[in-house]
């Protein structure tokens, strides 16, 4: 019996001296294996796949209590990149040499309780290599609790400060505990993960609702064993799955798999004291980003001794796309970014020296330094703008760019502030206007990564507010206050309310243009400050006194902070008693496409205004075009996470006839962010000013007489004041406005002198002229990054996984010409009309755009990962000789006939898995995603075969439609082809993903043809008419009828009539209902010429022949050739805008086919409901024509269901298609449309506007308040 108590005893002793809590012993050596791996595809058989693996030993000694060395040794780096199963992981020696040359030296960390410290280093160990010591020392960051099974702790990893859920297991027969550890990396407070490029695409929670993009799931199993000391890590298994898709995640996705595992394979004593060489601090467990700037995830160079290397690659890029652009070159640019960024500033000093006298390649070398993006950009632009080297046009173009492509952190914030004072940047007024606009940009991008974003980097601009606010220099005030709008800064709200009328403090009297540049720059406060820029919006919209174009824009800028349900209540009820008719009508047909809107970030706006709506329907629903008006447009789709918006406003007022104000934007919704694409508004308060409420005999019309009276009215223009400017117009890009400009008195002054015929040699254009006559050649091409958005998280390997978007262009331009002009001017720009002008020219206009996508794993030394290429050219080549007679209106172009083939545009695309590393850049393995063996399934085409639809051949889960259309012309000698090749593998319909992946080729092309007759040019003459000028607008009509039929006599004296026998006679008699032969109003003809052959092609004249309120035209069209009588004859007539007729014949003397068209609007009694009604009838037609019409027709039954058309069978009118439209109520109209063998209706179609009645039409533009709304 004692024995046994003894035992039960000595037992109890052992398991309570057994701890789980983990722990090393500082006497102690541990030895591990280390194994990870990551690889990327779609994770579907045969679908090839990119990875990399590492494997090495670890060794762990202890140092101290809560001090241990890391030691990794043996360390082997495999690459993988080709298709499960038939490929397999590559060693990369060289690359595992160079790794190892830092894991061999030492690392020193702090452990205690489970969670790693500071981890130190020697200085030369670069950041990559750290951030992969922490993905092992991650193995060791774990918290074990014995009283608990399920617990959940925020916790310090390699991914941030994040949630973990935690569930230990303890196994009774080994006693070892297994820990699952589940971080949920989607719940951290401190995030590994940065962001770049992505400032102007604000983040939407609503859309983010929708789906998502991107999906993580990470998990860590580990078998810990008590000792007396604490639990010890015996095996440790750590996985990652990652889903990413550029839309939602739910349609497919690219997928991620990280993999890591450690095993211990032996604990020792630590024999001796460990020495080891000066270590600095590398910071704690959680990852640490590279500045990866230089690092561009779809290139890999070597970058040692980079600037020889630049130099050449710009002298290369400017050589090969000296006249044309180089699409297979466009790519090297790219490169060349990667090694402008890492050239010191003083490399960039000397590259400017070796570019700046030669202009070809001083302009590609400034546009390419652009995107260094760092603190070297803006010490180069300083020397320039203190050397006042640049011009004007460069100097604002470069700025520009840099600025805006630059890092937004705060050490470059506070650089940039010194061009705001240099006095450079003032010495022109785009410069300046740069200078301010691109640092408000600034400063809004810095507020976007930094959330306590001080006052400090806006207070520049604040200053100068309140200068010219002092000043009252109205051209500072719009300047600053646009610049404010840029930045965006909460701050600036108090120095913005200064400007506004019943909201400053002290009462203001600025101009309508301060005031419009006052209400806007709130636009990007509103989502930052909403509550702030509710509140003096409102107060602006309420003040009757205030011009109605500012109400109207406090309403804008109202909507712009997603106003809640109460305050659109509120504006709802003020609506109700508005007296301003344009205000009213702007807000309610804002309110009412916001009730419309499908995007995700408008879900409750479009609520609460479709409430709204409901109430001010009956006032306001009906109020036509000549009022004020804000329209959105917008659509989302669930499964893309995708969508796009479009807004347009024109706001008028009652004080003017035309409208004061035009602004167009669009916006781009895309993975939960709304990027601000174009904005667009031109500004007409000057105009306002000259025509007033009334134009003498202005109609409404906008006949010939109605631009008379505008015309006179013009005449007065001069009468304005100098100062006001007549017209402004800005753009803004990605929320930013970039640049505005006034054309004021002055300028058109200087424009009208320029182009009048009485205008002498001081006039511009009478130099261009004579620099035609020289000859002038000119060349331009414009690189241009148009975004790089790139996103960085930490993966568990402590390798950077990266999603980046690149998005390349390079324009050219190139254009030769020489001109003749006989007589030549002597005195006055006038003499040009009584000459002829000869000119040949030749050039080129094109673009290449390149677009990647890259997802995958990004570090100095290697990449892999799954990259998206696409590449589209265009390019458009012209050579020509062209003669011009005023006198005569003759104009005659003579291209030379065409030998050789080239593609005008193509697009190109497909998807790669690809492996780089920096010890062998030049063998970068790179494999198309889809493999290219279901070209085994298709028949191929010839490349000269014609055919009229696709030929597809379908295998199991293969899709490889191929197509060649070409239309070829023998007389001209051409032919324009259209192929298109796709090559898809696992496609599946519900995956919007796979509609992306794979190969996609299409392109567009013009061919040489095998002609009739031999092809020396191809002859354009466009004639028309006399050489009287019309010199009233009211005499262009009895100008147009008395214009001659002489242009067929140009060529040659008889070929044209010989070879047509006298075209003209059978043209006039073809004119139906006229019993004389009229004149031509105009005449075009294309022939081939060839030597003394008789010319062939075509001959078109158009007639014009009133009566009354008829309106009668007619369009013959002639072949002209040996043996041919083939015409066309097209004859339409429009009675009084009520009624309009087309008849249209053609073949042998136009008498082969026929086809006639009839659409009119039915008169109709106040009571009834008007209507349009149109018929299509055809008598004879082409069978290939007859065969398309019955195949479009079998469409139309499914089209009509799917669009809520009704059907019924029945037989109507043979060979004839009709069609009525009813307007069934003010927003709604009844369709029906009958076809031979059936009908398809439908009633009560909503309409965008409401239909306008027939009084409605009447323009009355004194009906601006609700007093005269009974007459509206």
């Amino acid at each position: 019996m004692q024995g046994l108590l003894l035992c039960c005893l000595v037992t109890l002793a052992t398991s309570q001296s057994v701890r789980y809590d983990l722990s090393l012993d500082p006497k102690k050596t541990y030895d591990y294996k280390y194994d990870g791996v990551v690889n990327f595809g779609l994770g579907l058989p045969n679908i090839a796949e990119s990875g990399v693996r590492m494997m090495c030993k670890v060794n762990i000694i202890g140092v101290s209590a809560q001090t241990f060395l890391l030691k990794v040794s043996d360390l082997v780096f495999e690459e993988f990149n080709g298709f499960p199963g038939k490929s397999s992981f590559k060693p990369s020696p060289k690359l595992a040499q160079r790794i190892s040359a830092q894991l061999i030296k030492p690392f020193m960390f702090d452990y205690a309780g489970g969670h790693v410290g500071d981890i130190r280093g020697a200085a030369e160990i670069s950041d990559t290599v750290v951030n992969i010591v922490r993905g092992i020392l991650d193995f060791f960051q774990v918290t074990v609790k014995t009283t608990q099974r399920i617990y959940q702790l925020e916790e310090a990893g390699i991914y941030g400060k994040c949630q973990s859920n935690y569930v230990a297991e303890e196994n009774k027969e080994t006693k070892d505990l297994t820990v699952t550890q589940v971080v949920d990396v989607s719940n951290c407070r401190e995030k590994a993960a940065i962001y770049r490029g992505m400032a102007a695409a604000v983040p939407n929670k609503f859309s983010k609702e929708r789906g998502e993009s991107v999906i993580s799931t990470v998990r860590y199993v580990y078998t810990v064993k008590p000792t007396a000391e604490g639990g010890l890590i015996t095996g440790a298994h750590g996985l990652e799955r990652q889903h990413f898709s550029p839309f939602n995640v739910k349609g497919g996705s690219f997928k991620m798999q990280a993999m890591k595992e450690m095993v211990l394979l032996s604990v020792t004593d630590t024999a001796r004291a460990v020495t080891f060489g000066p270590m600095e601090s590398k910071g704690n467990l959680i990852y640490k980003f590279v500045n990866a700037e230089a690092n561009i995830p779809i290139v890999m160079q070597n970058l040692e001794d980079p600037i020889p290397k630049a130099i050449e690659m710009v002298k290369r890029l400017a050589s090969a796309n000296s006249y044309q652009i180089d699409s297979a070159t466009t790519e090297d640019t790219i490169k060349l970014y990667q090694l402008l960024r890492v050239i010191p500033y003083e490399g960039l000093d000397v590259m400017w020296k070796q570019f700046a006298e030669n202009e070809e390649h001083r302009r590609w070398f400034l546009d390419m330094i652009v995107e260094i993006s760092d603190a070297r950009i803006l010490k180069f632009l300083e020397t320039r703008f203190k050397a006042a080297d640049l011009a004007p046009a460069e100097a604002w173009e470069t700025l520009l760019l840099s600025i805006n492509h630059l890092q937004p952190i705060p050490e470059l914030v506070e650089m940039a502030k010194m061009f705001l004072t240099m006095p450079f940047s003032k010495s022109n007024i785009y410069v300046w206007h740069t200078v301010v606009l691109s640092y408000g940009s600034l400063v809004y991008k810095h507020c976007a990564y930094y959330s306590s974003c001080p006052v400090a980097a806006v207070q520049p601009l604040l200053d100068m507010a309140a200068e010219a606010l002092g000043s009252g220099n109205e051209e500072d005030m719009v300047l600053v206050l646009k610049a404010l709008g840029n930045a965006g800064h909460p701050g600036s709200i108090k120095t913005i309310m200064r400007f506004l009328p019943g909201v400053a403090a002290n009462p203001v009297d600025l101009p309508p243009r301060v005031l419009n540049a006052a209400v806007q720059s709130m636009r990007l406060i509103a989502a930052r400050d909403p509550r702030s820029v509710q509140d003096i919006t409102m107060t602006l919209f309420l003040q009757k006194n205030l011009p109605s174009e500012i109400r109207m824009l406090a309403i804008m800028i109202l909507f712009d902070t997603s106003p809640s349900m109460a305050l659109v209540s509120m504006v709802t009820a003020h609506l109700q008693e508005e007296k301003d008719l344009h205000v009213a009508s702007f807000a309610y047909s804002y309110m009412q496409s916001f009730a419309r809107s499908k995007t995700p970030n408008n879900h409750f706006l479009s609520t609460a205004c479709s409430v709204a709506v409901k109430i001010l329907a009956p006032k306001f629903g009906r109020l036509s075009f000549r009022y004020s008006k804000a329209k959105l447009m917008d659509w989302f789709d669930d499964n893309f996470l995708t969508g796009t918006a479009a807004e347009v406003f024109m706001l008028r007022s009652a004080t003017s006839i035309f409208p004061t104000e035009f602004i167009t934007k669009g916006k781009f919704h895309s993975i939960s962010r709304i990027l601000e694409l174009v904005e667009l508004g031109i500004q007409a308060e000057g105009i306002k000013e000259l025509f007033g409420t009334n134009i003498p005999g202005f109609k409404g019309d906008f006949s010939i007489s109605d631009f008379e009276a505008i015309f006179k009215l013009l005449q007065n223009w001069d009468r304005m004041p100098n100062n006001k400017p007549i017209l402004s117009a800005y753009s803004r890009v990605f929320g930013q406005e970039w640049f505005y400009a006034d054309m004021n008195k002055e300028f058109i002054q200087s424009i009208v002198r320029a182009v009048s015929l009485s205008a002498g040699k001081e006039s511009p254009l009478w130099a261009a002229v004579e620099g035609l006559q020289r000859g002038v050649s000119f060349h331009r091409t414009k690189p241009f990054l148009m975004f790089e958005a790139r996103y960085f998280q930490a993966t568990t390997l402590g390798l950077p996984l990266e999603i980046s978007k690149y998005f390349q262009v390079v324009n050219g331009i190139t254009v030769n010409a020489k001109a003749s002009v006989n007589p030549a001017p002597t005195e006055r720009l006038g003499q040009l009309l009584n000459s002829e002008i000869t000119l040949e020219s030749d050039g080129f206009i094109g673009y290449t755009k390149d677009f990647w996508v890259f997802y995958g794993i990004n570090t100095e030394l290697f990449q892999c990962g799954a990259e998206l290429k696409s590449k589209m050219p265009v390019a458009v080549p012209w050579k020509f000789a062209a003669k011009i007679n005023f006198a005569q209106k003759k104009f005659e172009v003579d291209f030379p006939a065409f030998n050789k083939e080239f593609e005008v545009f193509s697009v190109s695309s497909d998807v790669y898995v690809v492996s780089r590393n920096i010890e062998e850049p030049a063998l970068a393995k790179i494999t198309s995603m889809m493999p290219n063996t279901v070209d085994s399934h298709v028949v191929p085409m010839g490349p000269t075969e014609e055919t009229s639809a696709s030929q597809e051949t379908l295998a199991p889960n293969t899709w490889h439609p191929r197509t060649r259309i070409c239309a070829e012309s023998n007389i001209y000698g051409l032919g324009l082809c259209v192929q298109f090749e796709l090559r898809r593998q696992y496609y599946h319909e519900e995956y919007p993903l796979y509609y992306f992946l794979g190969f996609v080729h299409t392109a567009v092309t013009v061919v040489p043809a095998r002609p009739n007759k031999a092809v020396d040019r191809i002859h354009i003459e466009v004639n028309a008419g006399p050489n009287r000028h019309p010199s009233s607008a009211g005499q262009v009509l009895e100008t147009l009828r008395r214009l001659s039929k002489d242009a067929t006599q140009h060529l040659s004296s008889d070929s044209a009539s010989s070879s047509r026998g006298s075209p003209q006679t059978h043209q006039d008699s073809e004119l139906v209902g006229s019993d004389t032969a009229p004149e031509a109003v105009f005449n075009i003809k294309a022939f081939t010429v060839s030597g003394n052959q008789k010319p062939e092609g075509y001959d078109a004249a158009v007639y014009y022949t009133p009566q009354g309120n008829i309106q009668n035209a007619q369009l013959i069209v002639s072949q002209v050739g040996e043996d041919t009588n083939w015409k066309m004859c097209v004859e339409a007539i429009a009675n009084a805008r009520t009624e309009a007729k087309a008849h249209i014949r053609w073949g042998a003397e136009c008498q082969s086919y026929e086809i006639s068209m009839r659409a009119a609007t039915i008169a109709h009694m106040p009571a009834s409901k008007p209507t349009l009604k149109a018929k299509v009838h055809w008598t004879r037609i082409p069978e290939s024509m007859a065969e398309m019409g019955t195949r479009i027709e079998s469409y139309i039954p499914g089209m009509a269901f799917f669009l809520g058309f009704y059907q019924e069978i029945e037989r109507n009118a043979n060979q004839e298609v009709s069609a009525s439209v009813i307007v069934a109520s003010a927003d709604s109209i009844d369709v029906k449309i009958k076809f031979p063998k059936y009908t398809v209706y439908r009633q009560d179609i909503r309409l965008l506007e409401p239909v306008p009645s027939f009084q409605e039409l009447q323009y009355d533009n004194t009906n601006t308040t609700i007093d005269g709304f009974g007459q509206a």
